[in-house]
């Protein structure tokens, strides 16, 4: 990673216009990840995942879509460093973030053991397998928004 770049130009390209069908697949699986996950929470992983990939647009448009949906500001300032705010989170909320960062980044290649089993510990079966696909997700999502240079600032939630 490049430190001291600016990305003051415009958008690359529109990405759901030049590739629809990919756009509209992601916008399903979008959509299907988050089936049974708590919204609040699932707008947690999604804002965490892109601080972690640095993607502006998605920043953007999850912490709106957090507020939208009650999330306080102090929970939303204090994301980035939520392990040193630990009582402001839940432990599910906690674990779910902590698995939001081992999959975003993937440290020497793996999810750590005692990651992924903190937050079995929190999710049945079915509900991590959503969230692992949330992480997922959202992680994609970032990949399109941070190489196509999508424009934040722009994103209203639908409230």
């Amino acid at each position: 990673m490049t430190t001291g770049t600016s990305h003051a130009h415009g958008p690359r390209m529109q990405f759901a216009k030049a590739a629809p069908e990919v756009y509209k697949a992601m916008i399903s699986l979008d959509a299907t990840a988050r089936k049974g996950l708590d919204p609040a929470l699932a707008e947690l992983v999604k804002t965490r995942a892109s601080q972690l990939n640095h993607c502006a647009f998605c920043i953007d448009m999850h912490t709106k879509d957090a507020r939208a949906a009650g999330e306080s500001e102090e929970r939303l300032y204090l994301l980035n460093a939520w392990e040193e705010a630990g009582d402001l989170y839940t432990e599910k909320e906690q674990a779910a973030l902590a698995l939001t960062e081992a999959v975003t980044v993937l440290t020497d290649g793996f999810v750590p053991d005692e990651v992924y089993e903190r937050a079995a510990k929190h999710f049945e079966e079915r509900e991590l397998a959503q969230l692992i696909a949330l992480i997922l997700t959202i992680n994609a999502w970032n990949r399109i928004g941070v190489t196509t240079r999508m424009t934040p600032g722009v994103y209203k939630p639908n409230v």
